[in-house]
This record gives C-alpha cells, structure tokens and sequence, in this order.
C-alpha cells in the first residue's frame, strides 16, 4: 500500500502509523479468514457427488465491506464457498458461515463495550459519530439511529435478565452493596443495588442489580423479594457494608442466612473515630483480627485492640465490639475463601473502573438506559471474573459441611454395636 506522507508525517486518512495499523490489520484478517475457509474445505475433501466431485469448493470472494475494529476501519474481501451439500432435516443447501467475520457482522464487539462508556461519559447518541470519527477515521456504522437501536437492545438484555429463572441455581455465598455513581438517575440520592454470588461450582455470577433510594431497606428488601420469587434460595452467607437498609431486608426475605460485615468498610469506619496520629497503628492493630490464623486468635486480638483502645477512644472500640460476631464469621468457612469472604471487594473492584468511566452529567436522563449501560459494562467485566479458590469446596459449604480452623470436619465414623 502506498501512501502520500506530507511534510508533517500526516496522510490523506490520517497519521502514516495510523495507516500502517490499519494495513496491517486487513492482512491480518485477509490471512486469518484465508485460513478459516482452507480448514473448512479441508475436512470436507472426501464430500464428492456420484461423479466424484467435491461437494465443498473455493468460489472467489464476495464483495468489499467495511468493518469498523479497534484498529480503525478496514476494508475487507472475504472468501466465498460453494458447498453442494443438502441438509437432510431441512432440504436445504448447507451454507459456511465465518466464526471470525459473520455475514452481520460491521464492527469488532470491542467497538460496541465503547458504547455504553461513552454514554456514561454524558455523551448524547448525536456525539458518538464525531468522538468516535476521531480515533477510527470513519463513522461507518456508528450512526445516531444505530446508537439508538443498541442502546434499545441493552435494556431489552438487562429487562431480560431481570426477569429471568434463578430456581436452578445455588448462589452459596453473596456479596450486595449499593453503588453511588452519579449517572443518570432519576433521583439524586439513587444508587445501583448490585447482588453478586458464587455458584456451587465456584464461579461468580452476577445475581441482580437494580437502582434504590438511599439503600434502603424498602429498595433492598423489594430486590430481594423478586430474587425469592424467581426462585432463588437462601445463600449460606451473605457479605456486606454497615449499611443497615441490606441486613433489615436480609432478615425479612433470608432470615437464615448468616451475615458477615465487610472489614474495608469497617476499618473505614473505625479509624474515622480516631486521630491522624493513632490511625497508623490502630489500622495494624485491625489488619492483625481478620488476618488472624483462626477464629480463636481473631477473638483474642479483638480483646487486645479493646484493651489498647477502650480508654481514649471507646467509640472506635464499641464499632468493632459490636460487631464482633458478625466480622468473624468467616472464619467458619474454609480457609482458601476466607480472603473472598471478609470484605465486598468482589463488587468494589468491579464497579471501581466504571466510576472512573463516569462523571457526574446535567439532566436527568433516562433511568432505564442509565442501568442498561451499567449492566453491558458488568456483563462484559464478568467474563474475566475468576472463581473463588478451592472451588471445589463450595459444594461442600452448600451440602452443610462444617469447617473449624478453616478445615473440613470430618463426619465420625459409627462404630456398629
């Protein structure tokens, strides 16, 4: 490919490096779709007709498309099949349908998780064309009606989701905090509720999320009232903030779940009630209870910070005192979980990259868009979601196991009379 470099190392499609990305992009996906259709052909070689011709040849190329990636926009050629071959539950010719370029297919998915980042930025549909244009040198594809359209599709998926059955699966373990991230919503005070859970295999999955007012315990309690409706049963432990709007709703909808207090938040707390001065050694003191080896040395450390403390600050100790059963709980569970279990970062280290993605816009907006983006953005973050560690111990926790110093207790063997 010649190019024309002005004197600046500028193009006529843009900057010469620019260009050469681009290039060698469409090679790239000219070898990769090359390849794809050799393959195909290949292991089709032995389908021949009464005459002992090949059911499945080569047949040129279709027509030039522009695909719009992340590279920029590229024009592409794909190859072109003739399969002969008849589907005998139809009667229909068999037709090839590229896994890497299907015939629909006019922008990488990486170019629609844009999007809803955009739209979180404030941008209105009419400004993604211009903003777009800019980093990929086309706006092929990226109109204001097919911005509407997607952004149509997202609340379609997220009402889907809202709606769907949760009767065959097992969430063992929780984590909810409502999430404050100033977008869109109809209410100033708003936030996004956000259910995360861990199936009985050990992955994570998001479970619902849905806006409420102040977390409250109305908007909390209405969330996981529709959770029990669609049939999901009550974890085994459920994680979360001080806020006390989720734990009134927990023991309302799931009074047998067991609660355990996040100790982030806790420690937030904690040290908010203390000077600058004694904040340092105060935050060691905290860090030595829930890191403790087992639930007795977690007690014993408790006891140790009250005593250090109770004096000069009882107002920081009674936070911790209070709380005690609750922050130790996990300690009852198996040893591989415990570093998941003590605090909602789970939740937190999602929805810290879409606050940074987010700022605070004018007007309203639309309450319903607003969470259809925020739910494409999760979607697509819990795809690199990892599983909990020892996995397999989940199942166990489930079935009722009982573990003490993070060990699993075993069952007594019955000696026969």
């Amino acid at each position: 490919m010649l190019s024309v470099v002005n004197a600046d190392g500028t193009t006529e499609t843009g900057s010469l490096i620019d260009d050469i990305v681009r290039e060698g992009a469409r090679r790239m996906l000219a070898a990769a779709l090359e390849a794809e259709v050799n393959s195909y052909i290949a292991e089709l070689a032995d389908q021949r007709d009464e005459s002992g011709r090949r059911l499945v040849v080569r047949n040129g190329h279709h027509q030039p498309r522009k695909v719009t990636t992340a590279a920029g926009v590229i024009e592409v050629k794909a190859p072109r099949i003739n399969d002969k071959r008849i589907n005998e539950a139809t009667g229909e010719r068999k037709r090839f349908s590229s896994v890497i370029l299907p015939p629909w297919c006019r922008k990488s998915p990486k170019i629609s998780e844009v999007l809803p980042l955009l739209y979180l930025h404030g941008l209105s549909s009419g400004d993604f064309v211009p903003a777009l244009e800019q980093f990929l040198g086309s706006s092929a594809g990226l109109s204001p009606a097919t911005v509407t359209r997607l952004t149509a599709q997202w609340q379609a998926d997220h009402k889907a989701f809202s709606e769907r059955d949760l009767s065959a699966t097992d969430y063992v373990y929780v984590w909810a905090d409502g999430i404050h991230l100033r977008i869109r919503l109809e209410e100033a005070k708003a936030a996004v509720l956000v259910v995360m859970g861990v199936r009985a295999d050990g992955t994570k999955e998001l479970i619902a999320m849905a806006d409420g007012y102040r977390e409250s315990s109305e908007s909390w309690a209405s969330l996981l009232r529709d959770c029990q409706r669609r049939g999901m049963r009550a974890p085994v432990l459920a994680v979360g903030d001080g806020a006390l709007g989720f734990w009134n709703a927990l023991n309302e909808v799931f009074p047998e779940t067991r609660h355990q207090r996040c100790w982030v938040h806790k420690t937030a707390n904690c040290l908010d009630s203390l000077p600058k001065s004694a904040q340092p050694a105060a935050k060691k003191a905290i860090q030595d209870i829930y890191n403790a080896e087992d639930k007795e040395h977690a007690a014993a450390a408790v006891k140790a910070f009250a005593k250090q403390y109770s004096a000069k600050f009882p107002k920081a100790v009674k936070k911790i005192v209070d709380d005690e059963d609750e922050l130790l709980a996990f300690y009852d569970f198996p040893a591989e979980h415990w570093i998941h279990l003590r605090t909602t970062n789970p939740i937190e280290s999602t929805f810290a990259t879409v606050r940074l993605r987010t700022k605070v816009t004018k007007g309203a907006g639309s309450r319903a868009a607003a969470l259809a983006m925020v739910f494409k953005l999760v979607e697509s973050a819990q795809a690199r979601w990892r599983a909990v560690n020892a996995p397999h111990l989940v199942a166990l926790v489930c079935a009722g196991a009982r573990f003490e110093r993070g060990q699993l207790v075993e069952r007594p063997q019955t000696t026969a009379a």
